[in-house]
């Protein structure tokens, strides 16, 4: 069973119980349980709103027969939620940087979570307004982009790796590494990430070097790497890759775990392949972006995401990794046994590594040469 085709029955049996039983004082409309209602009343006749930031297609937003998690917040605690959308953290930072508009929600990654914190563009967390911080896993407190703990609370994590078309690919899952990227046999039909720190990154995996190299000589020869595979790239992507993949107009794409879950819950040609060479694991996670105006509501917003009930609408739809322990043990058995969503530990302790804040001067000159790398014809 897909994730999605599993979610439309698990709603359908939710609506089908709420029809039976009626619905409890607890219950949001789309019978979801919260832990305590009276938490949400504060704001309730309040006429306030909250500006929302997140990545495209990172919530469950009432399509495909999944619940609208914007809209059910809103039922249950009278705050509307204005929603939109970017495609990179680069996108994102510049975006409050440049003070271009006012957020109260953003879900940043790792990395740029503490260039966020370093450069005092962070608000501190009052988790006594985060009760279900509780559910958050161990493993995911105390990590090295907010040690302690004041600035972010974790929403999905997950790895890179490689997507591709099982139908025209004449290769084996074994066969499959980053350097099957630069493989001219397949020229036109390479999909490439739209943004430096990712694409960097399968670099100086390539190359052997440390996925959060400052080295200035590591850098360009990263880049040289880069712009040897230009002449064979079909194109730069982010969330453009749903359509490309799922139309057959490409063969390879590196991209996120939980992206390709979804992609292969719909197609059945679409393989995944985690590189035994090495990669990425991230984790994003919710923060509230300094000046914010409704912070209180905003607290409220988290922990309506960490909810458990909530969590697993999320993690089911989006095919992202949850760090929330209840709704871990509410996932259906597939999912938990996917080995895509939730890899082994061996292979998370050998071939993982999470992306660390470089230094102003090392992101200036990856950014520089990412620029240069574009731009070259």
């Amino acid at each position: 069973m897909t994730l999605k085709r599993f979610l439309t029955v698990f709603l359908a049996g939710c609506i089908f119980a709420g029809c039976l039983t009626g619905c409890g004082s607890n219950k949001a409309a789309a019978d979801i349980s919260v832990e305590d209602t009276e938490y949400y009343q504060k704001f309730k006749d309040d006429g306030i709103s909250i500006n929302v930031y997140n990545w495209g297609e990172y919530i469950p937003d009432g399509a495909d027969g999944s619940v609208n998690i914007n809209e059910e917040f809103t039922k249950l605690t009278g705050i509307k939620v204005n929603y939109s959308t970017y495609a990179t953290n680069e996108e994102l930072y510049a975006k409050l940087k440049a003070g271009a508009a006012n957020y109260d929600i953003i879900i940043p990654s790792d990395y740029m979570i503490s260039r966020m914190i370093s450069e005092d563009m962070l608000e501190e967390i009052n988790m006594d307004n985060i009760p279900n911080y509780k559910h958050i896993m161990d493993k995911f407190k105390k990590v090295e982009y907010d040690v302690e703990e004041r600035y972010s609370v974790p929403y999905t994590w997950g790895t890179v790796g490689i997507i591709y078309d099982k139908d025209t690919v004449d290769l084996s899952e074994d066969e499959i590494d980053w350097d099957v990227l630069w493989n001219s046999e397949y020229k036109d039909d390479i999909l490439m990430f739209d943004n430096p720190r990712d694409a960097f990154a399968i670099a100086e995996t390539m190359l052997g070097y440390s996925l959060n190299t400052e080295d200035e000589g590591e850098l360009r020869a990263s880049a040289e790497k880069l712009k040897e595979q230009k002449s064979i790239v079909q194109a730069y992507v982010m969330d453009e890759i749903f359509d490309k993949m799922s139309a057959g107009e490409a063969m390879f794409a590196p991209y996120y775990a939980g992206d390709a879950v979804t992609l292969m819950s719909e197609y059945d040609n679409l393989g995944f392949v985690m590189p035994k060479s090495g990669t990425n694991l991230f984790v994003d996670a919710i923060c509230i972006p300094k000046g914010a105006k409704q912070k209180e509501a905003a607290e409220m917003y988290i922990n309506f995401l960490t909810e458990p009930e909530v969590a697993l609408e999320i993690a089911e739809y989006i095919g992202y990794s949850t760090p929330n322990a209840a709704t871990f043990e509410l996932l259906d058995d597939e999912i938990k046994n996917d080995g895509i969503s939730y890899p082994d530990d061996e292979y998370l302790d050998m071939h993982t590594t999470v992306f660390k804040n470089l230094s102003p001067e090392a992101n200036k000159l990856m950014q520089d040469l990412w620029t240069e790398i574009k731009s070259d014809k």
